[in-house]
C-alpha cells in the first residue's frame, strides 16, 4: 500500500512540475511566468511533505517552512512590483 501511494503521488507531483515548466517556458507574460514558478514551489513544497507523511518522520520541516516563506515572499514582491508598473 505504501509503494502504491508513494507512486502515485510521484506520478502526480512530476506531471504538475512538468506543466509548470512548459507554461514557464512558453510564457507568454512575465505574469504567466511568475505564476508557474510559485506553482512550482508548491509543487515541491508538496512532494517535500508528502514525503515526510509517507515516510513518517519530521526532519523536513524546516524545508517546508524555509519553501513556504519563499513562495510568500515572491508572491508579495510581484504584487508590489505590478503595482508599481501600472499607470
Amino acid at each position: 500500500m505504501k509503494v502504491a501511494l508513494a507512486t502515485v503521488l510521484t506520478v502526480l507531483l512530476s506531471v504538475t512540475a512538468l506543466l509548470a515548466l512548459a507554461r514557464m517556458y512558453r510564457g507568454p507574460s512575465l505574469l504567466d511566468r511568475v505564476i508557474a514558478a510559485d506553482v512550482l514551489l508548491n509543487t515541491m513544497a508538496g512532494a517535500v511533505g508528502a514525503e515526510a507523511a509517507v515516510n513518517r518522520h519530521a526532519t523536513t520541516l524546516p524545508v517546508l517552512v524555509v519553501l513556504s516563506l519563499l513562495g510568500f515572499v515572491g508572491a508579495v514582491a510581484l504584487v508590489r512590483f505590478a503595482v508599481r508598473e501600472e499607470p
